[in-house]
């Protein structure tokens, strides 16, 4: 006897359309206005990681999509669900992570204000986000569905990339529904190429230039430019600094490499005296501009993604277009120069920032991150909270041949661990590292229970000071003493263990002999280092501190 073929639902066309665009992980939380995207979710072959705060959800599908490179969904709830996505989202937004937020939503007759006194039940529910994500999609039918989430996929995907936000109805999500299942899909986002008399006329400035130095973004790492950019400075000889967002865009150890001590004043002075500045990937905001206080002499050439972004805080010769596709056409076109010197200005400028940073006594935060690094296994990604050891990995770490990522985009608290967490999701082949500092480790601490549920290779290091460590030296600094610093805090060891998850507490030096075994463990950990790590100076010795 033929078994009736089940009936399909509109949650059925959200988990097929996903399906057909090429997802194959979803993070979220569920909610009664979602429940019916859930229940497809669960007859699907989409794998669900689920947090258990929505906005750490959003965390890990960031981190999902940066090291992937693709879309990571992000299935959430109406209301107070849908809402507390938004500060994940604005990390996302500031780092251009292409997560695709889908959030249910009251049944259509409460659409629009209609004020019908649903649960969860807001006046214009996308409103909340149309000030973060790049575009918000909204479906009032079952046939809506598979179009528009094609339609969000390439917006999510479209340089610059970064997160989108779509609605459906909870009728709609669990009303029977004719339309056939989705089986193909098509979201090809719009290259943006750049204009050929734009390159020839950037071309023409850095073949002549006779001191050019290169600023790399967060671009360049996402368009995967690594390559293009190495071969474009060694044609021109120019050294290369690169922002807090595009560590790893060039090698560390390069003889043209200047690193990334961009709150250093030694390295503010030689991008200002450059005669030609190539800005590539980046907004030149406010940590990549020395918080304000770069003054460029020279001409300055910006290529970047984001329109709002060019020229927005320097006159330059503005490019707007994706880094790859750019750095290609100017590695191709710049004429080598002949004189060989910008090795010698890289190793001057390196030697200035060792010795001034060797005049602060700050052997205790040189020697824990020195730890850090020779505990991480050189493939490993790291993800990295707010706090005092990360502003330090900003500028001093090493991120090898794996990636170093941080919240430093929005600059929210409780990024590292759920980050870990997705990126760990992404490859299971290898550990994932998280630093916190106490006050944002209180953030996430619940994601110790998706570590252990997922049992994924994720080694938490906590650094313990007592409190909010960096802004308790921002008010000390400006006003004398801190106020709301200083936190209670539970015995994290202890707390880890609670959720069935190993844990130990290290000193500096046993750092790196505990981390580099929790890291080489299988499953989570946790490394808590009680310690009150300093901040460097950022300027030259006896001025002030512009941070």
């Amino acid at each position: 006897m033929r078994t009736a073929p089940r009936e399909r639902h509109g949650g059925d066309l959200v988990v097929e359309s996903l399906t057909a665009l090429g997802a194959t992980t979803v993070f979220g939380l569920p909610g009664q206005h979602a429940l019916g995207a859930f229940d497809a979710l669960r007859r699907s072959g989409l794998d669900y990681v689920g947090l258990r705060v929505e906005n750490n959800a959003g965390f890990a599908a960031d981190a999902f999509a940066r090291v992937t490179g693709s879309v990571a969904p992000l299935l959430v709830s109406t209301g107070p669900g849908a809402l507390m996505t938004l500060a994940a989202l604005q990390e996302s937004a500031a780092a251009s992570a292409p997560v695709l937020g889908i959030g249910s939503q009251v049944p259509t007759p409460g659409l629009g204000g209609g004020r019908k006194g649903y649960l969860h039940e807001l006046a214009d529910q996308k409103a909340s986000f149309r000030d973060i994500v790049k575009s918000v999609h909204t479906v009032r039918a079952a046939s809506q569905i598979p179009s528009a989430l094609a339609a969000a996929w390439a917006s999510a995907l479209e340089a610059p990339a970064g997160p989108v936000w779509l609605e459906i109805p909870q009728d709609v999500l669990l009303a029977p529904t004719s339309v056939p299942p989705v089986t193909s899909l098509t979201a090809t986002p719009r290259p943006l190429p750049p204009r050929l008399e734009l390159m020839e006329q950037a071309a023409h400035l850095l073949s002549t230039a006779e001191r050019p130095v290169i600023l790399a973004g967060g671009g360049v790492v996402r368009a995967g430019a690594c390559e293009e950019l190495r071969t474009l400075a060694e044609r021109l000889d120019a050294p290369v600094a690169t922002t807090f967002g595009g560590k790893g865009a060039f090698p560390w150890d390069h003889p043209l490499s200047l690193r990334s001590w961009l709150e250093d004043r030694h390295t503010t002075d030689l991008l200002e005296d450059a005669d030609v500045l190539l800005v590539v990937g980046s907004g030149l905001g406010e940590l990549s501009s020395n918080y304000h206080t770069f003054r460029p002499r020279g001409q300055v050439i910006q290529i970047e993604a984001d329109l709002g972004k060019l020229e927005s805080n320097h006159p330059a010769l503005g490019i707007h277009a994706d880094a790859g596709p750019a750095l290609t056409a100017l590695a191709g076109e710049v004429t080598p120069r002949p004189q060989k010197t910008g090795a010698e200005t890289a190793a001057v400028l390196l030697d200035r920032v060792r010795r001034r940073i060797a005049a602060q006594d700050l052997d205790l935060e040189q020697q824990v991150l020195g730890a850090v690094r020779e505990a991480l296994p050189d493939d490993a990604p790291s993800f990295w909270d707010m706090t005092i050891l990360a502003y330090w990995a900003w500028s001093a770490f090493d991120p090898r041949a794996g990636a170093m990522h941080s919240a430093q985009g929005a600059g929210g608290l409780g990024y590292g661990l759920p980050a870990a967490l997705g990126a760990a999701t992404a490859d299971r082949t290898k550990p994932v590292l998280a630093v916190s500092g106490d006050g944002g480790a209180m953030y996430s601490i619940a994601e110790l229970a998706t570590a252990r549920q997922y049992d994924l290779p994720v080694t938490w290091l906590i650094v313990d000071d007592g409190g909010y460590g960096i802004l308790r030296e921002y008010m000390t600094d400006a006003f004398g003493e801190a106020t709301a610093t200083e936190l209670a805090r539970p015995d994290f060891v202890a707390l880890a263990e609670s959720f069935g998850v190993p844990a130990v507490r290290t000193a500096p030096d046993r750092l790196r002999t505990d981390l580099a075994a929790a890291l080489a463990a299988p499953g989570p950990s946790v490394v808590v280092l009680p310690a009150v790590l300093r901040m460097f100076a950022p300027t030259h010795l006896g001025e002030p501190h512009q941070g």
